[in-house]
């Protein structure tokens, strides 16, 4: 009797076994994808604009950054010239949120979620010479702007990685973009590459072109008194 009772025990047993024996290897191979960002809508109960409201502008399309390849530099009239890969800059700054309106000369505008760095922490490390009166900022496009060195290093002028909680895509500047709030969108330049200092001013793409260098938003964006004849 006892072996007759022993016998289906140790079959049930073995199958049991054998279930989670493949039930284990089942999950093993399992691939987990990674679900899509959650982007934020609303932030201390202010409606956002999303990232898809933005306009498309760029002087040579997107730019698809290797981040493995990339560094931000600072150069110039400074003491101590920077480089650094990306993960060195959004590891070894103080990071930041602050809520900031794009305004663009085409009549379009949105309200995003910032996260970043302060332009300034990094400017000051660099340890510019005294006779600095320009920042300069250039893309990995062509695209360049400037300002004057009060602007960056007297205002909260982020350096952008993030907007509504996600990482910059490709089309709004991965991986870094300037929020030059105050400024038309023209000159929030995106894909920063490098950042120079310098005691000349300097005229960026679009300035270049006939619109004003300081880009004031309570200023009309086209400088009235810009030569169109000048090379």
């Amino acid at each position: 009797m006892r072996r007759e009772i022993a016998l289906p025990m140790l079959l049930v047993a073995a199958v049991f076994g054998l279930i989670i024996l493949l039930t284990g290897c089942s999950q093993k191979e399992q691939v987990i994808e990674d679900l899509k960002p959650v982007e934020i809508k609303e932030y201390q109960g202010e409606n956002l604009s999303s990232i898809d409201d933005f306009y498309m502008n760029a002087i040579a399309g997107t730019q698809y950054i290797d981040i493995d390849q990339y560094r931000l530099r600072v150069m110039g009239l400074v003491e101590k010239p920077l480089e650094y890969a990306y993960d060195e800059v959004i590891n070894g700054y103080q990071n930041y949120e602050k809520v900031v309106t794009l305004n663009c000369v085409e009549g379009w505008s949105v309200k995003i979620l910032w996260e970043g760095f302060m332009l300034r922490d990094l400017v000051a490390d660099s340890n510019p010479l005294a006779e600095v009166t320009t920042i300069i900022l250039k893309a990995y496009d062509g695209y360049s702007t400037s300002f004057p060195i009060e602007y960056i290093m007297d205002n909260d002028i982020l350096v952008a990685y993030r907007m509504n909680g996600i990482d910059l895509p490709p089309a709004r500047g991965f991986p870094f973009q300037l929020v030059a709030e105050s400024k038309w969108g023209y000159k929030w330049i995106k894909w920063v590459t490098s950042i120079e200092l310098s005691d000349k001013g300097y005229y960026g793409y679009w300035e270049s072109r006939g619109y004003s260098n300081n880009g004031n938003l309570d200023e009309y964006y086209f400088d009235p008194t810009f030569d169109m004849t000048l090379p």
